[in-house]
């Protein structure tokens, strides 16, 4: 059984995906996007994402665990956990036509959020992989601009976000 190395990304079937952030001689230390510093025997099962050497490191455990949060931001659809405003918890979004003979629709709000910060969190993943591309800097910035004006048009939802950290913002007037 070949060891792997730190920075190694793994899926295990109940943590979720995760990094590699120390082996042991019986257990590898896994840092899982969603729940966290996990060990896990050597031969466990778990799919291999992306495998590194097992070489010694001289990284600090604090660099690989910064490391790997941006990794799993970069290349996951992992998304960190935000929370709705506490005055919509529990509430609902209620639709109704103009029309009076067509019914509404009602739609629990948290679940409107959660399709909202799906939409945030894509956008992101999207600029990442447009800023990694292979596109000349023009076709960066013109695919960028257009992100952006995403963004703008998505400001009418930052009141759903308990933090202003977690906003869409637009592009800004001069």
């Amino acid at each position: 059984m070949k060891l792997l190395g730190i920075g190694s990304r793994i899926e295990h079937s109940e943590f979720g995906k995760g990094v590699i952030t120390n082996v042991t001689s019986q257990h590898y230390w896994v840092t899982f996007i969603e729940n966290g510093l996990e060990t896990i025997d050597l031969d466990s099962t778990f799919e291999i994402i992306e495998a590194a050497d097992n070489d010694v490191d001289t990284v600090s455990f604090y660099d690989v665990e910064r490391s790997l949060v941006q990794i799993l931001k970069t290349w996951s659809d992992a998304s960190e956990v935000v929370q709705i405003a506490d005055k919509y918890k529990g509430g609902k979004l209620i639709l109704e036509p103009k029309d009076t003979s067509l019914k509404g629709h009602e739609l629990p709000i948290d679940t409107f959020f959660h399709k909202i910060t799906m939409v945030r969190d894509r956008l992101r993943v999207m600029e990442q992989r447009i800023n990694a591309s292979n596109l000349d800097e023009q076709g960066k910035i013109d695919l960028q601009q257009y992100i952006t004006r995403i963004y703008g048009s998505l400001t009418s939802f930052n009141i759903l976000f308990k933090s202003k950290t977690h906003n869409f913002v637009g592009q800004r007037s001069k």
